[in-house]
């Protein structure tokens, strides 16, 4: 039986006091004076002045903590038409330059016909004291401003397209935005805007676009394109784009083909011919691996083109540490000190740390200066930990910051690029394509560059399989580590990570070691059980921490052993509910003070301070610990590896639980001990390399939870993420073109 449709409420009244806005998204928190009483209403309706009218439409919803609120999805914008409602409305300070005594000068003489005269008659303002030629002229081009992005936000909200998208569309266009935006509606969906593409035709349909209008199609393709890079494709095969465009579109091939000739001719798209076969590309990220493959080339063109002779430096090296390397840990650090650019991989055990540590020590013993990045916060505190040499993550290295379009840039680049003649990069295996291209034109052409990573591990979120094709690319120099060294011999939790790898069953038998193996052959024992260990049996026996040390980690977010409702039922074992204890709500959670909590995604302007030093940006993986909730601030508290962060509310929607995460999500940590649950759900998240992450984030302890047969599965089942790019290919043209 179908649900039936919620029926929207409406309120309409004058905004009596605005209690929170925020600049970036538009939401606010407001108190709407009716015929009846105050009401709190919330929602993204952009930026509202106390005094206007609105008609909002929407659902009464029930806070936690701020109690009834009603929640508007619509809002009609009315400007204020009785004196009082006017003088108060200017009072609040909407039109720069006029304050509550101007405010109330300027209605005592125009009364009720304020704004009309504001608006279309701006010189009679002069007769008013205080307000001189220049000082009315100002007032005029503030005024049509402001009404100007008010009729817009008006105009779009009719087509429920948030306020948050008229305010960026006027920072492009200003005044002549509704012109624009008329002329054509996907204008919305560019890159500065970020319209959905869905919503952009509901308002082309009004203004009756054609479907097979240039503008139309070209948007077309641009949103099926970046749909396709949330799936990690760089690129797509213009034979799969083709009729996958025609079909999403209702267009014909002929007009397909007309639209996208003339997308290239305009660097609107780009194309790059691999074999027999032509791959489509967005211009951001043909550009990006185009200019990854064109500066390796020129670092190996300057580069040594043999190993040099460092057998008596590496000689000392040993002595210095007491340590012995293997042949193949020696040719690591003899090729890392030879040649401009080096990958260093293998699995755990295999001695990658040890042999990096050498490579560091040797450079700063040359007298280099070496810079160390991994690529989240998490992956960073590790390798400095490992290595004893601080490293900073990608991100904070370059240097966030934003142009004069609000639109995510660095300050290291060509013009400005870092100061280091040697760069490390740990975790290559997370590192996307955009991100690298930022991260090589900010080094300098002399900077040599190892990277280091396990490409057995899954691809970054990103798009791109950018270690993947640097190793099989055949061009860059690339030691492999393969033996396992004694000491990690004895880790089962490394020896099963091998087995793993290598396509053999982990053996789930032994009992005496780091690596155990539990059965249950139902969901709802097997949540039990893993409750049953993050909260007493790991505890009690080993001394773990619940919270600091044992990680749940889950293939799927879905079902009864998925990350939601594990995190719901750890929280309610772990940190139950207690009267007085604050609390906040999403749609998906319900925050305490205490809670194990994740940052779901990359976030510049979030301030944090930790040992005097203070900086912005919480990003996507980051994992903290909710101190405090202030509800009258809208502000919780939220501990991220000791960088302390007032965390507003309104994003609120940005965090998950982390009792339990993703194994995409754990990747680049490590934690003391892991619990992985495994019984069974969609195929495709049960692949041997998912396995093989999930198994290697585990220092100390590791339990399997589930169905040896589904376990076996996974191992069996190699299924290697299939992402279209063509950076592969451009590395090996380059190649095969050198020689």
């Amino acid at each position: 039986m179908q649900e039936p449709e919620k029926r929207m409420l409406r309120l309409e009244g004058v905004v009596d006091k605005v209690l929170f806005f925020n600049e970036q998204n538009g939401y606010i928190v407001l108190e709407l004076e009716t015929d009846q009483s105050i009401e709190t209403v919330v929602g993204e309706l952009g930026e509202i002045e106390d005094g206007e009218t609105l008609l909002v439409e929407g659902e009464y919803i029930t806070h936690s903590k701020f109690g009834t609120q009603f929640k508007a999805s619509y809002c009609e914008r009315k400007l204020p038409s009785t004196a009082e409602n006017i003088r108060k409305y200017l009072s609040s300070g909407t039109i720069s330059g006029i304050g509550p005594s101007l405010a109330k000068r300027i209605v005592d003489v125009f009364g009720d016909e304020t704004l009309e005269v504001m608006e279309h008659h701006p010189e009679k303002l002069r007769t008013i004291k205080g307000i001189s030629e220049k000082k009315c002229q100002e007032i005029a081009r503030e005024v049509q401003k402001i009404f100007s992005l008010r009729t817009l936000m008006i105009y779009l909200s009719q087509y429920h397209i948030p306020a948050r998208y008229a305010m960026k569309a006027f920072q492009q266009w200003g005044i002549n935005s509704r012109d624009v935006i008329d002329g054509n509606p996907y204008a919305l969906c560019s890159e500065l805007i970020g319209l959905p593409f869905q919503k952009a035709e509901v308002l082309a349909r009004s203004l009756r676009i054609a479907l097979d209008s240039e503008q139309r199609i070209l948007a077309g393709l641009q949103y099926l394109l970046t749909e396709n890079t949330f799936s990690g494709h760089t690129c797509l095969p213009l034979d799969k784009l083709q009729p996958l465009s025609c079909k999403y579109l209702g267009i014909g091939e002929q007009d397909f083909y007309a639209n996208y000739n003339q997308a290239l001719e305009n660097q609107q798209l780009y194309e790059y011919k691999k074999g027999e076969r032509e791959f489509v590309y967005l211009p951001e990220y043909y550009i990006a691996e185009s200019y990854i493959a064109d500066r390796i080339n020129v670092i190996l063109e300057f580069s040594a083109p043999e190993d040099y002779d460092y057998e008596a430096l590496i000689d000392l090296e040993e002595q210095e540490k007491q340590i012995k390397y293997e042949s193949l840990q020696r040719k690591a650090i003899t090729t890392a000190l030879s040649r401009g650019l080096m990958v260093l991989t293998g699995g755990p055990g295999t001695g990658k740390t040890t042999t990096l540590n050498a490579i560091i020590s040797l450079y700063e013993k040359q007298g280099k200066k070496v810079l160390i990045a991994a690529p989240t916060g998490r992956a960073a505190k590790r390798i400095s930990d490992l290595t004893g040499y601080e490293a900073k993550t990608i991100h904070r290295l370059l240097e966030v910051q934003f142009d004069s379009n609000e639109r995510l840039t660095f300050k290291h680049n060509e013009k400005d690029p870092l100061d280091c003649e040697v760069l490390v990069v740990d975790e290559m295996s997370m590192v996307d394509v955009l991100l690298f291209e930022h991260l090589l034109r900010a080094l300098k052409l002399h900077c040599r560059i190892v990277l280091v990573g396990d490409s057995d591990q899954l691809p970054s979120v990103g798009a791109g399989n950018l270690l993947r094709d640097l190793i099989d690319g055949g061009c860059i120099p690339v030691i492999a580590l393969q033996e396992i060294f004694r000491q990690a011999q004895q880790s089962c939790i490394v020896t099963n990570a091998h087995r793993i790898v290598r396509g053999e069953d982990p053996d789930l038998m032994q009992k005496q070691n780091d690596f155990f193996f539990l059965q249950r052959l139902k969901p709802e024992p097997a949540c039990e059980l893993v409750i049953s260990l993050c909260r007493d049996r790991l505890p009690k026996a080993y001394g773990f921490d619940p919270l600091n040390d044992i990680q749940v980690i889950a293939p799927a977010r879905k079902g009864t052993l998925g990350v939601i409702a594990l995190n719901q039922a750890l929280q309610e074992a772990l940190n139950p509910k207690k009267k007085g204890m604050a609390e906040c709500k999403t749609a998906l959670y319900t925050f305490r003070v205490g809670d194990k909590v994740m940052q779901t995604r990359n976030n510049y302007d979030i301030l944090w301070k930790k040992d005097g030093e203070q900086g912005t940006g919480i990003f996507n993986g980051d994992i903290g610990r909710i101190l405090e909730i202030n509800r009258a601030q809208m502000i919780a508290t939220i501990d991220f590896d000791g960088r302390i962060t007032p965390y507003p509310l309104d994003v609120l929607d940005q965090l998950e639980l982390a009792y339990a995460i993703t194994v995409h999500k754990s990747q680049g940590s490590e934690f003391e001990a892991v619990v992985i649950p495994i019984l069974g759900g969609f195929e495709k998240l049960y692949y041997r390399n998912l396995l093989y992450t999930a198994v290697t984030r585990a220092k100390k302890l590791l339990i399997l939870v589930g169905s040896r047969k589904k376990i076996e599965e996974m191992v069996h089942n190699n299924r290697r993420t299939n992402r279209y790019s063509c950076l592969r290919h451009m590395l090996m043209q380059h190649e095969q073109g050198s020689n």
